[in-house]
């Protein structure tokens, strides 16, 4: 999925996809951490609201371009048909692939395919299986519901993964057991709130999982003696937030064995985030390597440190003394070093680096490490030890492409080195979706411009990616429009860069109306990987730009952290100068330019249109428009402070909330707009959508609003999906032709 394809937002720092109400204990692929916090401890720099801006079906995410390498062979080509633009049924073509998982014997290839399903309205995921070197793929599962998360046993003769256990009476996500050689598959799990991620233990004997605990009160619940006590969690929440607590099965089944307990928690995540900081056992099996959270509530989801639990005694040990924002811990696999994520300087406003410490010894004191990643100014959204122990995968946005890099370590260790992916981009969804195989091979899910997720390999780091599948031959058949990279210079001395995508039939000597397509995050970025919705507007004749702003996390840390304490006046002048920089280029009529966006862009909408008056129409989605609500009432409630000096309620800080809300300057606001909605959206609560659209109305201002009555903070039904596309291109389509 393309990085302006996100609805995600949140005062704090990232988020990952996957739309679910948190008090409802049911996941997809794995636990998820806090988005907005940005890499597992609510990285907040400026309120952050999360990134996701709509575009392919729900579980997947994708990016960029230049030449990609051919295939060594290419499965079966589906039927192509003649040369079109796109339509907005194509949506419902578009195949997703995510978590590639290399077998141990590195022969095949293990990873979720997901369909949509219009019918049902829904996505349907399936786990396949594909040959590396025949490229044949063949299906492990089929109609199972919420399948995810395939993880292979140490010797490669089961393969574990997630799914809902349709035949329960409460149906939830339980853990199920293939065995590769032949038979069905069996569930070893069977818990109340279904499991939120687990881990092969290193001898393939056991399995550790999370599970969320029962409320102590649970009987009297049922009895309508329900009150709870409110903590820093959102207005929807309608019961105790409990706790997440790991848990130790046989891999043969039966009973599960709980290995911690206490009012404090295993991270957590509010979807859209990235997944839940994993677990992950040291390489002699005697210990699990986690984050803890010490309250459940998502507002507290910055309150992260690493631990390790002895399996044996129960025994927990620090692994640095840090006391906030540590996340996505890895031993190394000689079990020497722990790598993990940590925003620079210690300061959630910052990019999150890598840091390398030894690995405690029991009864030793922690050590913090030291930056690994230090020479690559980039936010770093994934790492993964390389079979040496002695380098590092690690990826990110990088201008405007999703890139991975190999990074060595010691004190005399080369500079890092950018692979050459081509014009293809690894999935992002708030983390990279790779991973890396015994012998160092390379498997992600990425995109191109003209094609959506498929699967790629590498057979090292210094090879060139091999696509493996072929799913979306059909869009990519499609006529498209061109998506190349624009940068301009910014104020502030910012040199800054956004995405242009071109009408499909672009005549160069025509003028066209220009529409803003504007990411959320706004730690994210937009990039020139495949973006269903930015094609579906281009094929309505328009000029599609989607500006990097201060805040993104693609130019450095200079540049992501700009937006502290600014998150409307900075990113809005960026944005406005790329415009400026566009109208030079003599291709874009300027009495037709509109503005959208979804969640941190339903922001950016609504704090330009009350700047500036050119606009012909805007369409806002999920936007914040009261940063002051926001704080009290979403889920990443008072993280929000990060991205200010404080609370509101301390001092004078009240007066910086108001002043870079876009609602203070409603009266300023004339452009017909468009308001779009979830009302069970926690991450922007809809009371924000209210306000703006009784200020327009109540002042003669053209304003339509539309709301799903759905949860989460972008529809997660395809139905849905495509309606919020349709009403959007609509409004556009009224007042641009």
């Amino acid at each position: 999925m393309n990085s302006n394809d996100d609805q995600s937002s949140l005062p704090a720092t990232k988020i990952c996809l996957r739309h679910r109400r948190r008090n409802t204990k049911t996941r997809t692929a794995r636990g998820v951490i806090l988005t907005l916090l940005v890499a597992a401890a609510i990285f907040i720099t400026a309120p952050h609201f999360a990134a996701q801006t709509p575009s392919e079906p729900p579980p997947a995410a994708q990016s960029q371009q230049q030449s990609t390498p051919a295939p060594a062979q290419q499965p079966p080509q589906q039927a192509v048909p003649p040369a079109r633009t796109i339509q907005l049924d194509d949506f419902t073509k578009i195949s997703s692939v995510s978590d590639p998982q290399i077998s141990p014997d590195g022969k095949s290839i293990a990873f979720v395919l997901s369909r949509i399903n219009l019918e049902q309205d829904r996505a349907d995921r399936d786990l396949l299986i594909i040959d590396i070197a025949s490229g044949a793929p063949r299906a492990l599962t089929h109609d199972r519901k919420g399948v995810g998360s395939p993880r292979w046993s140490p010797e490669g003769d089961r393969l574990a993964f997630e799914a809902i256990d349709t035949a329960a009476k409460d149906p939830k996500l339980q853990l199920f057991v293939l065995p590769m050689q032949g038979g069905e598959a069996h569930r070893l799990t069977d818990v109340p709130n279904g499991i939120e991620q687990f881990a092969w233990s290193p001898n393939g004997q056991q399995i550790a999982f999370v599970t969320s605990d029962e409320p102590e009160n649970k009987k009297e619940i049922e009895k309508h003696d329900d009150a709870f006590e409110v903590g820093d969690n959102d207005y929807l929440t309608t019961g105790p937030t409990t706790p997440s607590h790991l848990w130790l099965v046989a891999a043969e089944g039966g009973k599960p064995r709980r290995l911690t307990q206490g009012a404090w928690s295993l991270a957590k995540s509010a979807p859209p985030s990235s997944p839940a900081s994993p677990i992950n056992w040291s390489p002699d099996g005697k210990s699990i390597l986690f984050t803890r959270q010490e309250h459940p509530q998502f507002g507290d989801a910055d309150l992260t440190t690493l631990q390790i639990i002895d399996i044996d005694s129960g025994a927990t040990r620090r692994v640095t003394t840090h006391e906030k924002f540590e996340s996505f811990g890895l031993f190394s696999p000689d079990g020497t070093k722990i790598a993990y994520w940590y925003p620079h300087d210690s300061d959630p406003n910052n990019q999150v680096e890598i840091v390398v410490a030894p690995t405690p010894a029991a009864g030793g004191s922690p050590a913090d490490g030291a930056i690994a990643t230090g020479a690559i100014d980039h936010n770093i959204a994934r790492v993964i030890w390389m079979p040496d122990s002695n380098s590092m995968l690690v990826g990110g946005h990088d201008a405007t492409q999703v890139s991975m890099w190999l990074q060595p370590l010691g004190a005399n260790a080369a500079a890092p080195k950018k692979l050459n992916l081509g014009d293809i981009s690894p999935a992002w969804a708030f983390w990279v979706d790779a991973f890396v195989g015994r012998k160092g091979e390379i498997a992600f899910a990425g995109s191109t411009p003209t094609q959506p997720s498929e699967l790629y390999y590498m057979a090292s780091a210094n090879d060139a990616p091999r696509r493996l599948t072929n799913f979306n031959a059909n869009i990519a058949a499609l006529r498209l429009g061109k998506a190349e990279k624009i940068e301009w210079q910014g104020p502030d001395n910012f040199a800054e860069d956004g995405v242009l995508i071109y009408p499909p039939d672009y005549d160069k000597d025509q003028k066209y109306p220009l529409v803003l397509y504007v990411h959320g995050g706004p730690t994210a970025s937009s990039t020139t990987g495949f973006s269903f919705f930015a094609q579906y507007l281009a094929s309505h004749g328009y000029i599609i730009f989607s500006p990097n702003y201060r805040g993104s996390d693609n130019l450095g840390n200079a540049y992501q952290r700009a937006i502290f304490n600014d998150a409307g006046d900075g990113p809005g002048r960026d944005v406005i100068a790329g415009i400026d920089a566009i109208k030079k280029l003599n291709i874009i009529d300027e009495n037709k330019i509109a503005v959208s966006g979804w969640s941190y862009g339903g922001y950016m909408t609504s704090w330009l249109i009350g700047h500036y008056n050119f606009w012909k129409a805007a369409v806002a989605g999920a936007p914040v428009t009261d940063l002051y609500d926001e704080y009290n009432l979403s889920d990443g409630n008072v993280t929000g402070r990060y991205g200010f000096k404080g609370s509101p309620y301390v001092g004078d800080n009240l007066k910086a909330y108001l002043a870079q809300s876009p609602i203070t300057y409603w009266a300023n606001i004339k452009t017909p707009t468009l308001l779009l909605h979830d009302t069970g959206d926690a991450r922007v609560t809809i009371t924000q959508s209210y306000s703006l659209f009784h200020a327009l109305k109540d002042n003669g201002v053209e304003v339509k609003f539309f709301a799903y009555p759905v949860a989460g903070h972008f529809p997660g039904d395809p139905v849905r999906q495509m309606d919020v596309y349709r009403r959007w291109t609509d409004w556009l389509d009224q007042h641009l032709k």
